[in-house]
């Protein structure tokens, strides 16, 4: 299992480093203000202009007991089908916002998502990344 986490992280940095400037792109030309689903929706199209995979609103099942349970839980974007993105609107991140990350997280099986809040004057200051159910700054 190391040896792909190893191999894999390199790929994912540079998925994740592609979802930033393609965020920052979205958030420069469209501002603060706007609902969810146009900075999703303009996200994943600055992505698959890149050439990379990204899903919109991917169910996500819940296991218990050995069942698969459908409860209507949804990841905003899952980019290439490693990377979980959660997009936010929000005055401020609270740490629900990143449980509800890492759940997703954890639910899906991946290790990396990112947290982006666009309601914020300058991008950087609404990203944060999650590695392994640790909050890294970016």
């Amino acid at each position: 299992m190391a040896t792909a986490a190893i191999v894999t992280t390199p790929r994912i940095n540079r998925i994740t480093g592609a979802i930033i400037t393609a965020a920052m792109k979205v958030h420069s030309q469209l501002g603060p203000g706007l609902l969810e689903s146009a900075y999703e929706g303009c996200l994943a199209h600055e992505l698959r202009k890149q050439g990379l995979e990204a899903a919109r609103q991917v169910a996500l099942p819940v296991v218990y007991d050995g069942e698969r349970i459908e409860l209507g839980y949804r990841i905003d974007l899952m980019v290439e089908g490693l990377v979980v993105v959660e997009i936010k609107c929000v005055d401020v991140l609270n740490p629900v916002h990143l449980a509800q990350l890492l759940s997703y997280i954890r639910l899906s099986e991946r290790n990396v998502g990112l947290l982006i809040n666009f309601h914020v004057a300058h991008l950087r200051d609404g990203i944060k990344r999650m590695v392994d159910g640790k909050d890294w700054e970016r």
